[in-house]
C-alpha cells in the first residue's frame, strides 16, 4: 500500500511570508490586581474563589513558582502556597485594560485578531506608521503598553501565526523572541512536545508512549502514522513539526458564534470544580458578547474528555438572549444536564450562536481561546 499524501497545503511558504506578531500579556488578571493594589505587588496572588469549591482563574508569577496554576482547585493551590492571596475577579478592570491595549495594536495595524482579552495576533507586513520592521514594532508596542497601562507584555515575532505564538512564550515574562525565515523548522525541532499548542498532558503522555518527546521526534513520524494514532489532529501536528502555518490573521470575518474555551492544566471531574469553572467561563464569554454587541438564540456547552472525545449540549430559545443572567441560566442548565460526567474533562467552552448579524464590524474571530496559563 502506498503512503498517504501529506496535507495538501504543505508547500514552500516563501511566496506567502508575512510579518506576524503575537502579543500575550503577562499573568494579565493577576497583574491588573497587583497594579491596582500596591499591597499585592511582589506577593503570590490568585484570582478566583478561596472557598472549598473555589477554582483558580489566574495566578501571578510569584504564585506560579509554587506550582499554582489556572483551573486548579483553590484548596490545592493554598496547600502548595500557604501565603497565597485570593482576590475576586473584576471584569470591568480587565476589560478597560484590554481596550487600552487594543488601541495600541490598532495604532500600528488594522490587521488585529484578538484571541481573548489578553492576547492577539497582529499582521504588520504593511504597518500604518511605515516602520517596516516587525521586531521594532513589537518593541514599541511593549513599551507603549507598559507606559499606558503599567502592565507588561511578552511578544513573539515570526513569519506565521504558529511560530509567533510559540515565540511569545519563550522568554516570559516581559520578554520577546524572534524566529526569522528559515529558522522555523530548527526552532520547533528542539521544543518539548508539550510546547505545541493543543498538546495537553494526556496528548503528551500518549505521544511519549510512541517515542515522541520533541518536535524532531514528531517530524520523524510520517502522516500515515500520525493519522492512525491521532486522527483529525494529525494534519496539524504534521505541519507544526515543520514550522508551517498558512492561516492568515483575520481581523474581520462574518461571525458564526461568540465564545471561548479553556484547556485545563489538570483534568477536572467534580461537580463543584465544574460549576466554578463554568461561572468563570460565563464571565469571560459574556465580556466578548458585550464587546461585540452580539445577540443570539442558542447557547452551546462544549466539553472535551481526557480521551479527546468531545461532548456538546445546546439550548435554543425563540428570542434574542440579551442579558447576562439569561445566558448564565441557560449555561448552568446545560451543565447540570450532563452531570455526573463519565470521565474527567480537559477542556470546557461556551458559545452563543444563531446570531443577529446586525453588527459585524468589530468581530474578532468565531471563537476566542481563553488563555490564562
Amino acid at each position: 500500500m502506498s503512503a498517504a499524501p501529506p496535507p495538501s497545503d504543505i508547500e514552500d511558504e516563501a511566496a506567502g511570508l508575512r510579518k506576524i506578531i503575537h502579543v500575550d500579556m503577562d499573568a494579565f488578571f493577576a497583574s491588573v490586581e497587583q497594579r491596582d493594589d500596591p499591597e499585592l505587588r511582589g506577593k503570590p496572588v490568585a484570582v478566583g474563589g478561596s472557598g472549598g469549591r473555589g477554582v483558580v482563574a489566574a495566578a501571578s508569577y510569584e504564585a506560579r513558582k509554587f506550582g499554582v496554576k489556572s483551573a486548579m482547585p483553590s484548596v490545592t493551590a493554598k496547600r502548595l502556597c500557604p501565603d497565597l492571596i485570593f482576590v475576586r475577579h473584576r471584569f470591568d478592570a480587565y476589560k478597560e485594560a484590554s481596550r487600552q491595549i487594543r488601541a495600541i495594536f490598532e495604532h500600528h495595524t488594522e490587521h488585529v485578531e484578538p484571541l481573548s482579552l489578553d492576547e492577539a495576533y497582529l499582521d504588520v507586513t504593511e504597518d500604518k506608521l511605515g516602520i517596516g520592521s516587525a521586531t521594532r514594532i513589537a518593541e514599541l508596542i511593549r513599551q507603549e503598553i507598559r507606559a499606558k497601562t503599567k502592565l507588561t507584555a511578552s511578544a513573539g515575532v515570526s513569519y506565521n501565526k504558529f511560530l509567533a505564538k510559540i515565540a511569545s512564550d519563550q522568554n516570559k515574562p516581559d520578554g520577546m523572541c524572534i524566529i526569522r525565515p528559515g529558522q522555523g523548522a530548527d526552532f520547533v525541532a528542539a521544543l518539548p512536545i508539550r510546547r505545541f499548542h493543543g498538546v495537553g498532558p494526556k496528548a503528551e503522555e500518549k505521544m511519549k508512549r510512541h517515542g515522541i518527546a520533541t518536535g524532531a521526534d514528531l517530524a520523524a513520524k510520517d502522516i500515515d502514522f500520525l493519522r492512525a494514532n491521532f486522527g483529525s489532529f494529525a494534519d496539524y501536528l504534521y505541519r507544526a513539526a515543520r514550522g508551517i502555518d498558512l492561516r492568515p490573521v483575520r481581523a474581520h470575518r462574518v461571525r458564526k458564534s461568540v465564545g471561548g474555551e479553556r484547556t485545563f492544566s489538570e483534568d477536572l471531574s467534580s461537580g463543584a470544580q465544574l460549576r466554578e469553572t463554568l461561572e468563570n467561563t460565563i464571565g469571560y464569554v459574556w465580556e466578548s458578547i458585550e464587546r461585540t454587541k452580539s445577540r443570539g438564540r442558542t447557547v452551546t456547552l462544549k466539553m472535551k474528555f481526557t480521551d479527546f472525545q468531545n461532548m456538546t449540549r445546546s439550548k435554543s430559545v425563540p428570542h434574542w438572549i440579551e442579558t447576562r443572567n439569561e445566558f448564565a441560566q441557560l449555561s448552568r442548565a446545560l451543565l447540570e444536564e450532563t452531570l455526573p460526567l463519565p470521565m474527567p474533562i480537559r477542556l470546557m467552552g461556551l458559545t452563543l450562536s444563531n446570531l443577529d448579524h446586525g453588527n459585524e464590524e468589530d468581530a474578532p474571530k468565531d471563537s476566542a481561546q481563553l488563555s490564562l496559563l
